[in-house]
């Protein structure tokens, strides 16, 4: 009888070892130091897919690639159904490599998907997991050994760009890229209560091999913000410190050291956690430190991710909860902040894992150089600044009407789920205008555009009449927040400001000066008061009085010559 024993658990071991070594990653079968490729990953999941029902694989749209997206979702149950399953379950979304030189969730979640197909980590109940396996596919195609020259390893990873060299972690509102478009589609169908986005840092150097970008708390609303910051990811901190992975929030160092302190990183609209938020979404970026190991980074990468599904799990209901609060905080009549700066007398003191660090003469140049002292660690107490206050806000109207013609705007609204209705018939109705008085542009090409910035409007209250079949977009919806951040021209990540409306900029009509005079003298003639502030502005203005083209030219300005479309926004605000 014995002897049977024995050979029992000798099959038993060779049946798992057999397992285990079928289901072994890329990354598990080499030295610690590669990343698997772009075929091997989907192959892998293809595998899966085909060996467990607890995991599904579906094509999601393009890239600019050619290469489809591609989504993985464990579901303990097999319900891959997201119109019925969000009832009851939390939904996580995890994006790998959206920079494809930073493959390290790429290889952690395919063994995180894996842990959970065998039940090798505890099977979540109220949770369901859906991975992007890789989301820069162009990227990922593009290997080399060279390209991320601060960073320790793998021996070859992707590239930053994707197939038409667009950053995709700064296209979320402009959606230049087919990459953008297939994932919203994907975000819309999953409405996901958490998302966590796949990084490796640069910057300062210190002790830790995990970092960590939480969605901006005081942007992302009044109840799910408090519930992030304050529950959510102090709980997952713990956890991963049990698991003896020390983490902080992510070093936002650029000029000197971090024992100087420093803030919170601001995820805007176009980064990949700041668009999830406008949509009641808890975003964590990971940024694994780019000089550790990468065996050591993967593994963090790794235990975040099952730290968080695990905390998930077992709030689920509580932080859907929340979600739907938050979803209604935002209504017509409130009002919105569309500008945040640092709140400086909010500061906390925090330990920190650095090393020493300091100047010395470089070896290359002429002048000194930053390096850090590895083998003078410190646990020092410094300065982090986590809040940001808002410095503008508007007042949020009951609808935006956009004219027909404005197709490319609202096909992006749609297209991120913003519901809108049209008219049925020509209607003029009592709308808020903006006016463009002052913007600047960039001077160097950022992702495909030239950015405005500090945009500044006038408003007015003006009767227009639309026409059938112009679209209303209501403010009474989940993507409200979308909607202001996006058309509301001041607001630093708006579609103004991405050049989505310079054809306003440009006037299209003019005058010949030698026609024109005759004409502005009957004007001026006809509308003393116009002249009045002619008079008025020469004599207060010595350059203008010196100046008889911009005399003639402020007249044709305000006459009835001047073209309504020249720098007026082409949509409009119902506020009752």
């Amino acid at each position: 009888m014995r002897f049977f024993s024995v050979v029992f658990v000798f099959l038993s071991a060779a049946v798992v070892a057999q397992t285990q070594s079928k289901y072994a990653t890329f990354f598990e079968k080499g030295n610690g130091n590669q990343s698997a490729t772009y075929k091997e990953v989907i192959l892998y999941y293809e595998m899966l897919d085909k060996d467990f029902t607890s995991v599904k694989m579906e094509q999601m749209g393009l890239t600019d690639s050619g290469e489809p997206l591609h989504i993985v979702i464990f579901s303990a149950d097999q319900n891959f159904n997201f119109n019925t399953l969000q009832k009851d379950k939390a939904v996580i979304l995890i994006n790998n490599g959206i920079h494809a030189g930073e493959p390290d969730g790429i290889d952690a979640t395919m063994s995180f998907f894996r842990d959970l197909a065998t039940a090798k980590i505890k099977i979540p109940k109220n949770t369901v997991i859906v991975t992007i396996p890789v989301y820069n596919i162009g990227g990922a195609l593009n290997r080399n050994s060279t390209s991320r020259v601060n960073q320790n390893g793998p021996e070859e990873y992707g590239f930053r760009g994707n197939g038409r060299n667009f950053d995709l972690n700064r296209d979320f509102i402009k959606s230049d890229t087919r990459n953008t478009k297939s994932f919203a589609a994907i975000f819309h169908k999953l409405h996901p209560d958490v998302f966590i986005d796949n990084h490796v840092s640069n910057g300062a150097d210190y002790q830790y091999s995990l970092t960590y970008i939480q969605t901006q708390h005081n942007k992302l609303g009044a109840s799910l913000g408090a519930f992030l910051n304050e529950k959510m990811t102090p709980a997952i901190v713990a956890d991963l410190k049990k698991k003896k992975i020390e983490s902080t929030p992510y070093v936002n160092v650029w000029d000197g050291t971090p024992e100087k302190g420093f803030p919170q990183f601001v995820d805007s609209p176009r980064y990949a956690t700041g668009y999830t938020s406008l949509f009641n979404t808890a975003g964590y970026v990971v940024e694994t430190h780019m000089l550790k190991d990468y065996s050591k980074r993967v593994r963090a990468t790794y235990e975040f991710m099952v730290s968080t599904m695990n905390y998930v799990d077992a709030n689920a209901g509580l932080l859907k909860s929340i979600k739907e609060k938050n979803t209604h905080q935002f209504k017509p009549k409130d009002r919105y902040p569309i500008a945040w700066e640092l709140d400086s007398a909010k500061v906390t003191k925090m330990a920190f894992l650095g090393y020493e660090g300091g100047y010395k003469q470089s070896d290359v140049t002429s002048g000194n150089r930053l390096f850090y002292d590895e083998t003078k660690p410190y646990n020092k107490a410094i300065s982090f600044y986590p809040d940001y206050k808002p410095v503008q806000e508007v007042v949020i109207p009951e609808a935006y009407i956009i004219p027909k013609s404005q197709w490319e705007v609202i096909d992006l609204l749609q297209w991120n789920g913003c519901t809108s209705s049209v008219l049925e018939k020509d209607t003029l109705i009592a709308v808020e205008t903006y006016r463009i008085e002052d913007y600047k542009t960039g001077s160097n090409a950022y992702e495909g555009h030239y950015l405005h910035r500090n945009t500044k409007v006038s408003k007015s209250v003006k009767k227009i009449l639309f026409h059938k079949g112009d679209y209303v977009f209501l403010t009474t919806q989940d993507a409200v927040k979308y909607l202001l951040e996006t058309l509301e021209p001041e607001a630093i990540d708006s579609f103004f400001n991405w050049n989505f409306f310079d054809t306003i900029l440009q006037q299209k009509e003019g005058y010949s000066d030698y026609v024109f005079e005759d004409l502005a003298a009957k004007f001026l003639k006809e509308n003393p008061s116009v002249r009045l502030q002619l008079e008025e502005k020469k004599k207060n203005d010595a350059a203008f009085s010196q100046n008889p083209a911009a005399q003639l030219d402020w007249v044709y300005k305000n006459s009835p010559y001047y073209e309504k479309a020249h720098l007026n926004y082409p949509v409009y605000r119902l506020v009752r």
